[in-house]
C-alpha cells in the first residue's frame, strides 16, 4: 500500500482592526442650526418688544437707505434703534418722546421736588421756632402760667396747633354766650402779641361739648355758637397786634370734633384752637390760589350762557316730543 501523501496544514490569522474614524462634520452643522434657530428667536423676540414706530423707521431706511443718507444724514427713526437713519419723526407721530426731552422734564421735576423740599424744611424750622416761643412765652410770663394747664400746644401734621380749653371751675366764656371771660382776654391778646410776626397763616376754629344749647328751638345752636366763639377770639387777636389779613380761616365746629369723646359733655370740650398752618396744610385746606378770572368766564356770564343752553335743550326735547307725538 503506498504512502499517503502528508497534506500541509494552513492556519489563517485574522487580524482585528478598530472601525474607521468617520468625522465630526455632523457636529459643525448641528451646531450651525442650533445657532441659526437661536438667531431666529432673538429675531422673533425683538420684532415683537420693538414699538410699531420704530418697525416703520427701520422698513423705511432698508425700502431707501440711500435717500434718507442723501436727505440730511441720520433719521429720527433712531431714536432709541441700534440702526440708524430711516423714518419720520416718530418723537411727533408716534407719541414718543425724545430723550433729551425727557431728560429735561426729569430734570426739571427734580429741580421742583428739591425747592418742595428744601422749603418744607424751612417752613418746619419756622413752626418749631414758634412753638418754643409761645412755650417760652407762657412759662415765664407769670399771669400766664397761672392758666398753664388750660394752654396745650403741639405740633399736628397741620403745623402748630395751640388749644385753649374750659375748665369746669374755670369757663372761658359766660354759659351759653360768646362773651370772654377777663382772663380769656388778657391770654388771647398775648397768644395774639406772639403770633404777629409768624410768616405763616393761621386757621381759628370754636368748639362746644355735646349740650344742646338752651334756645335751639329759635334756630340758634351749637354751631352758631361755637362760630361767635371763634369770632370772638378773633377780634381780640386782632387787637394784640396780630394782622387780620393772616387769618387763613374762621370756623365753628360745634361738638363735631371732641377733645374728649368718651366724655362728650366734658368741659375740656369746649375750646378755642389756633393753627399755624404749614404751607402744605394751607394749600391742601384752601386751595392753591387761582388766576385772575377771565372776564367771558365770570359769574354773570356763565349763568347767561347756562341759561341759553338750557333755553335750546328745553326747545329741542318740546321739539322731539311733538316729533313725536305727530302721526
Amino acid at each position: 500500500m503506498a504512502e499517503k501523501k502528508l497534506q500541509p496544514i494552513i492556519i489563517k490569522r485574522v487580524k482585528r482592526q478598530a472601525h474607521a474614524h468617520h468625522g465630526g462634520a455632523w457636529k459643525i452643522a448641528y451646531a450651525d442650526f442650533v445657532t441659526a434657530m437661536m438667531a431666529f428667536f432673538l429675531l422673533m423676540w425683538l420684532l415683537g418688544s420693538t414699538a410699531k414706530g420704530e418697525l416703520q423707521g427701520i422698513a423705511a431706511y432698508f425700502s431707501s437707505p440711500l435717500k434718507v443718507a442723501m436727505a440730511g444724514g441720520d433719521g429720527s427713526g433712531n431714536s432709541s434703534s441700534i440702526i440708524p437713519g430711516g423714518g419720520n419723526d416718530l418723537s411727533k407721530v408716534h407719541g414718543q418722546v425724545r430723550r433729551s426731552e425727557s431728560a429735561e422734564n426729569s430734570n426739571r421735576r427734580n429741580s421742583q421736588d428739591a425747592g418742595r423740599t428744601e422749603q418744607a424744611i424751612q417752613d418746619a424750622s419756622r413752626i418749631h421756632a414758634l412753638k418754643n416761643k409761645v412755650e417760652t412765652l407762657i412759662n415765664s410770663n407769670a399771669r400766664l402760667h397761672e392758666f398753664r394747664s388750660q394752654i396745650h400746644t403741639e405740633m399736628t401734621p397741620d403745623g402748630l396747633q395751640i388749644q385753649i380749653v374750659d375748665d369746669q371751675n374755670r369757663p372761658m366764656f359766660d354759659s351759653g354766650s360768646a362773651e370772654l371771660k377777663p382772663y380769656m382776654r388778657e391770654i388771647l391778646r398775648e397768644v395774639g402779641n406772639a403770633l404777629a410776626g409768624a410768616e405763616n397763616r393761621i386757621s381759628l376754629s370754636g368748639h362746644t361739648d355735646a349740650a344742646p344749647y338752651g334756645n335751639a328751638d329759635r334756630g340758634y345752636s351749637n354751631w352758631e355758637l361755637s362760630a361767635d366763639r371763634a369770632n370772638a377770639s378773633r377780634r381780640e387777636l386782632v387787637a394784640a397786634g396780630m394782622p387780620l389779613k393772616q387769618l387763613a380761616r374762621i370756623v365753628g365746629l360745634a361738638d363735631s370734633d371732641l377733645l374728649h369723646p368718651a366724655e362728650p359733655r366734658a368741659a375740656q370740650n369746649r375750646r378755642i384752637t389756633i393753627t399755624v398752618l404749614t404751607l402744605e396744610a394751607e394749600k391742601r385746606l384752601l386751595g392753591k390760589p387761582e388766576a385772575a378770572p377771565d372776564p367771558s368766564s365770570t359769574p354773570a356770564a356763565t349763568d347767561d350762557k347756562f341759561v341759553t343752553e338750557l333755553g335750546l335743550l328745553t326747545e329741542s326735547t318740546e321739539n322731539l316730543e311733538n316729533s313725536r307725538a305727530s302721526p
